[in-house]
């Protein structure tokens, strides 16, 4: 009996620890200048520990840098909503499905087609999780290979395309044609070659110039809870990766800040945007973009 109770005291104490609890609520409370969200409010405390790891999708990786330095002088605020009023598109929700990755990548594109060419349109994800065979569907992908599948392969709008991983989870089948009611053959949008950095310099002269890109960071625990200011990791252990579109940045109280668009819903954090300070959780290392074409 003493065995079996120790067996079962061993297996308690290397469970692995839902990452929304109010422990780590309270060490955010005690330690962090960024306000937590309550744990009985947080949509996430619902779900297991594997679908928020799920959800985890971006392949870490640190680039070589390929970005042209535009030798513009770089403001201390710039905020790409302001910049291009309307051009920003709305922030999407990728439900249960690791496809930040997609969304990252086809968010930031479509804003730059918005921005650059006048074209209002929105750029589907789904496409990229069913159909580009170089990354992983809902379980990740690369960004740079997210944008290099938009370069060569090219990428249709998510009404042609709609998304339907987010309920389910799954990638999907690839189609040649849309999947929609209309069921037209595709019409493809395209990125230039992309351009990937890690030079925070060259990442906001190339969003002043054309707009939002894609990045990704590492989330920890503490990040699960986020509700608003200027985020740091604080506590808890690492969850995985995960890809958002960076549209400006700013500083506050002497902290530089990033202003990043999640694909969790405009109900999470600051109405579906979260602020993270440069270099935190390895913000600055993947930046990745490309001109519309």
């Amino acid at each position: 009996m003493k065995i079996i109770a120790l067996v079962l005291l061993l297996a308690i104490a290397f469970a692995e620890i839902h990452p929304v609890n109010e422990q780590i609520v309270n060490e955010i409370k005690e330690k962090a200048t960024w306000t937590p969200m309550e744990t009985e409010e947080n949509p996430f405390a619902y779900m297991s520990i594997e679908q928020i790891k799920g959800m985890m999708g971006a392949k870490l990786t640190v680039y070589g840098d390929n970005a042209e330095d535009l030798g513009t002088d770089v403001p201390t605020e710039f905020d790409s909503r302001t910049a291009w009023p309307g051009k920003v598109h709305a922030v999407r929700d990728q439900g249960s499905c690791g496809s930040c990755w997609a969304f990252g990548a086809t968010e930031a594109l479509s804003d730059r087609f918005f921005i650059e060419k006048g074209t209002d349109v929105v750029l589907s994800p789904q496409h990229l999780v069913s159909c580009d065979k170089s990354n992983f569907g809902c379980n990740g992908g690369y960004l740079d290979k997210a944008w290099s599948f938009m370069h060569k392969t090219g990428v249709v709008t998510d009404e042609c395309y709609p998304y339907t991983s987010g309920t389910t989870g799954e990638d999907g089948t690839c189609s040649d044609h849309c999947t929609s009611e209309s069921d037209d053959e595709f019409d493809m949008f395209h990125s230039a070659s992309p351009t990937m950095t890690s030079n925070v310099a060259k990442t906001q002269q190339a969003i002043m110039r054309d707009g939002p890109v894609e990045a990704a960071f590492t989330v920890y625990q503490d990040f699960m809870s986020y509700k608003g200011g200027i985020y740091k990791h604080t506590t808890g252990s690492m969850l995985g990766g995960h890809a958002i579109k960076a549209i400006g940045w700013g500083e506050e109280a002497g902290t530089p800040y990033w202003i990043m668009v999640n694909s969790w819903g405009e109900s999470w954090g600051e109405q579906g945007l979260f602020r993270i300070a440069m270099g935190d959780c390895g913000i600055n290392n993947q930046m990745t973009f490309a001109i519309a074409e």
